[in-house]
């Protein structure tokens, strides 16, 4: 039997467990599903496709609505099936044996996970003991590994802490003096107060990362991209894997765009939502973390993480479990749902710490 290669052979792969409860907060989907509106237009879409045909290898038509939603043109946006595989394409492209990714930890542990499947050597940093960036850490390992690449989650999975423009700028200058490229992830960038997207320029190695299946209530579709400059962009789509979006998902991801207006509804009813649950978390015996995204991340003082988890699933409520994660003991992350399901949360966790 041909055995993996070695180094794959010893990985643990990348799992969010599924079970079968009432309320579903583990993932960061969004509660709403997407206008209903938008589901007729991409029903009528598909009967136009012409299913005998190979779709737009360059997806010119979903890049331009994209490039022109933040402002820059098509030949600087690139897109993939979610952003997992934008991540992949640029590891591929810039990763690679004899050369290093960087991260912060704790952070979305995907960008080591497939750094490490590309072959690409990871050099892991810590965050500040409040979970932020600290720029002296970055520096350290800037000047130590010299990373092609460099990944900052922002806000950041699974803390929700949102870096700053300042540091975001310092670790870019830093990056670009060893000849690496910075990525900002923002797969929950428009729940944050600032985005990345402002420092993008085609003389700035600097890409930012989005993803629809958040904001956009489009996860069934898996559809990401990043913005950054023209020469990036060029590379990726050498080494993408030809006609890998669908005709389907192309057309689906150019009806979002014309539905801004209701994403921008959803984004502020959860971020009000996300304060209403902080709120109340703040009542109860548990250290909660600022967040700009669409989860929170808290942890129980006086029970252990995985314990209260269970009894949360014994209720018939499931959040992500993270206290075996780097530095998180004893963390648990909710996503923000609906206020129906975030009462069901808030009731259990009420039971079970007091």
């Amino acid at each position: 039997m041909i055995r993996p290669r070695d180094d794959v052979a010893l990985m643990e792969g990348y799992h969010s467990p599924q079970l079968d409860v009432r309320v579903r907060l583990n993932t960061n989907e969004s509660p709403e599903p997407s206008p209903s509106a938008w589901v007729d237009e991409v029903a009528e879409a598909a009967r136009r496709v012409q299913w005998h045909r190979y779709p737009d290898r360059g997806a010119v038509e979903l890049r331009r609505a994209i490039g022109a939603l933040h402002g820059v043109g098509p030949e600087q946006v690139f897109v993939a099936n979610g952003s997992n595989e934008v991540l992949q394409t640029l590891l591929l492209t810039y990763g690679g044996p004899g050369r290093t990714a960087a991260t912060w930890e704790p952070t979305y542990a995907l960008h080591a996970h497939i750094a490490r499947i590309t072959g690409t050597a990871v050099a892991q940093g810590e965050r500040a003991a409040d979970f932020s960036i600290d720029t002296d850490e970055v520096l350290r390992v800037v000047e130590e590994a010299r990373p092609s690449l460099a990944f900052l989650c922002s806000p950041n999975n699974p803390t929700g802490m949102v870096d700053d423009a300042a540091t975001v700028a310092a670790t870019l200058e830093l990056v670009a003096g060893v000849d690496g490229l910075l990525v900002v992830d923002e797969a929950y960038g428009q729940f944050a107060p600032w985005s990345a997207l402002s420092l993008v320029g085609d003389e700035v190695p600097l890409v930012v990362t989005r993803t629809f299946s958040k904001t956009w209530s489009m996860a069934a579709a898996r559809l990401g991209y990043l913005v950054g400059p023209e020469w990036v962009v060029a590379e990726l789509d050498k080494v993408v894997l030809p006609y890998h979006l669908d005709a389907l998902k192309q057309a689906a991801g150019v009806l979002a765009l014309h539905h801004e207006a209701e994403m921008d509804a959803r984004v502020a009813r959860l971020v009000e939502e996300r304060g209403r649950l902080v709120a109340a978390l703040g009542e109860l015996p548990v250290d909660v973390w600022p967040s700009g995204a669409n989860f929170v991340l808290f942890r129980p003082r006086h029970l252990g993480g995985r314990e209260v988890w269970q009894r949360l699933v014994d209720r018939s409520v499931l959040v992500r479990d993270c206290s075996s994660w780097p530095r998180l003991d004893g963390c648990l992350r909710v996503t923000i749902g609906t206020p129906d399901e975030d009462d069901a949360f808030i009731r259990a966790l009420q039971e079970i710490l007091t």
